[in-house]
């Protein structure tokens, strides 16, 4: 564990190796889970200013879900969370002519259509951070699925990228420049000994 000011990070962070294999996986991110995609609060906002933009990307089915359930709802495990079609596919989904199951918040920001990458906790994943009940502190741990991730793990190692250099820019977004460069000291000093 590796603690920069109130946020713990599980030390796979810097030990492990990932780079997404879409591929492979074909997005199963964005399909299997427990819930939607979790949100922060302030995204819920996000989400009501990009949703106009968003939804000519999405197909007829999630604007069906989305028309049901609304923009995000609330699960009592996860909190606000991106609805999901049949607890599956999350209703922001989108699918390639390969198959790959890709985020259409995603792109509409490629697109320069929208500001707002993604949620959060899509753009550090597999990165799960989670925030104390009793104190300020930041829990943030690797956790790749077994099966769907078993690609990436695998493709990471090969290529020798470890996750905080793959999430690079997800981590600079939630947790900033500064934190981004002591996780990097400390990685660089670890791998030395």
């Amino acid at each position: 564990m590796i603690s920069i000011d109130n946020i713990l990070i599980s030390d796979g962070v810097i030990q492990d190796q990932f780079v997404c294999d879409l591929s492979k996986c074909k997005g199963a991110c964005c399909v299997d889970g427990d819930a939607g995609a979790p949100l922060e609060n302030d995204e819920l906002d996000k989400i009501n200013e990009v949703y106009e933009a968003v939804l000519p990307y999405l197909n007829e089915i999630s604007k069906k879900e989305l028309d049901r359930q609304g923009r995000y709802v609330y699960d009592r495990a996860y909190g606000w969370v991106t609805p999901t079609i049949e607890s599956k596919v999350c209703v922001y989904g989108i699918q390639d002519q390969d198959g790959i199951v890709k985020c259409g918040i995603e792109q509409a920001y490629i697109d320069k259509k929208i500001t707002w990458k993604k949620p959060i906790s899509c753009h550090l994943f597999p990165i799960i951070t989670k925030n104390s009940k009793i104190s300020q502190n930041v829990y943030v741990n690797y956790e790749p699925r077994e099966d769907n991730c078993k690609a990436a793990c695998t493709f990471g190692k090969k290529l020798k990228v470890p996750v905080y250099i793959f999430l690079k820019d997800a981590l600079i977004r939630k947790f900033g420049k500064k934190f981004y460069a002591a996780l990097s000291a400390t990685a660089e000093h670890l791998n030395k000994k």
